[in-house]
């Protein structure tokens, strides 16, 4: 997202910024090219081959949930960056926060209604006005209010997979049953295995763009504000967590080495074993819905959570010690360009997978979409270092920042004099 003045800046944090915005595409890959069902649920769509079924399962260990959590993370250290540079440039750290956030919520209506459902801008934004809040907080207290979210966020959704558990098993009152049982086969039909939603996705995404948007801005207009308010405490904590991180200097690459290493070895090895546990719960449930539900939205948080900091951790160790200085540069470039390259993702694979550009939705298996992956990433890296040479903004971030502050910010680099 948008980053701090260059005077401040640190290229760590510029470079770890960059890791996640490719991270968070071996995330969202799935939900690019195939029906959301097949986001949580890898036979969704009928069953898989044992190398697409071994794609689900070290994404569930290792990718989903952990790359948004490390993207949140670091939108909460950039946006406590971003209202210290405005108090040491005499501006209000008020005025320039919310105005930041009121235009990122906009762009996140537009991204949601016009490219792409999976949008993470609008509820980013809403986060973002409670942030202000936790600025001058200690460390110490950061990390009791991420737990705290995490709490919320914990018995929000747990305890809707729990009652769907209990309805499974025939375990509710009679009173409650029958209402409980009606939303488990409507889950069912949306997330089981061979899900109903399954076909019906795929001829809406093969259809005319403005068919897909019609969609959107019908039956699926509220569905902004729903995915904000289930997601907003999960959220809270980790950009919490990130303004904790970055106060404590572990996100600006201050720490040592071996600081770095034992905090991944803990967060793998909270995270891991945990989460191998859920996997099998899914797999032995023949990934009913409501084993998903659980293990993907309630159940792994705290593990992913875990596996986060490790993340983090290991990325700040690997770009301190192993990432050679070019390597570095163009970590940091991608990740200044957070926004553009964000924005710009979702409009490149949507053109790829959806009907009104190459119409491959539903057709590419879930390891083969690593390919498209990698082919985005060579381009965020190729692109943002020679803009960035030439101008001090990405295009977006550019548009953004002219927003908020009410003026055209200067733009293009002065020519160096030969």
């Amino acid at each position: 997202m948008e980053t701090q003045d260059t005077a401040t800046r640190y290229e760590s944090l510029d470079a770890i910024r960059g890791v996640a915005v490719m991270g968070i595409l071996a995330m969202n890959i799935v939900a690019f090219a195939l029906p959301f069902a097949a986001y949580v649920n890898p036979v969704a769509g009928g069953p898989v081959g044992n190398l697409d079924l071994a794609t689900w399962f070290f994404n569930f260990i290792f990718i989903d949930s952990k790359m948004r959590g490390l993207f949140s993370m670091l939108f909460g250290a950039s946006t406590l960056l971003v209202i210290r540079s405005a108090e040491a440039g005499g501006r209000s750290a008020a005025g320039t926060h919310y105005s930041r956030m009121i235009w990122l919520a906009l762009f996140g209506l537009v991204h949601f209604y016009f490219i792409w459902f999976g949008d993470i801008l609008f509820l980013y934004a809403l986060c973002g006005l409670l942030l202000f809040a936790f600025r001058n907080l200690s460390v110490r207290a950061l990390v009791t209010w991420a737990v705290a979210f995490f709490v919320v966020a914990i018995g929000f959704l747990g305890s809707g997979w729990l009652m769907f558990a209990l309805a499974e098993a025939g375990k509710l009152p009679p009173e409650a049953m029958a209402q409980v049982r009606e939303n488990l086969a409507t889950m069912n039909a949306d997330m089981g295995p061979g899900a109903a939603s399954y076909a019906r996705d795929v001829a809406l995404h093969l259809g005319g763009y403005w068919q897909i948007v019609a969609d959107k801005l019908g039956e699926k207009a509220a569905e902004p504000f729903i995915q904000a308010l289930m997601f907003l405490w999960e959220t809270m904590g980790l950009m919490l967590i990130g303004m904790a991180l970055f106060k404590s200097r572990m996100l600006t690459g201050e720490w040592e080495a071996a600081r770095y290493r034992k905090w991944a070895l803990i967060g793998f090895l909270i995270g891991i074993p945990p989460l191998l546990g859920l996997a099998w719960y899914q797999i032995d449930n023949g990934f009913s819905a409501v084993s998903t539900f659980g293990a993907s939205l309630s159940l792994s948080l705290p593990f992913d959570v875990a596996m986060t900091i490790g993340w983090a951790a290991l990325i700040m160790l690997l770009i301190r010690t192993a990432a050679s200085d070019a390597v570095r540069a163009r970590l940091a470039a991608t990740g200044r360009m957070a926004f553009t390259n964000y924005l710009t993702t979702s409009i490149v694979m949507t053109t790829i997978f959806y009907g009104y550009g190459l119409g491959l939705f539903g057709s590419v298996g879930r390891s083969a979409l690593y390919l498209f992956c990698f082919g985005m990433w060579a381009a965020m890296l190729l692109w943002s270092k020679p803009w960035l040479d030439r101008f001090h903004y990405g295009p977006l971030e550019w548009i953004w920042r002219s927003l908020s502050r009410r003026k055209l910010q200067p733009m293009r680099k002065p020519v160096p004099v030969q």
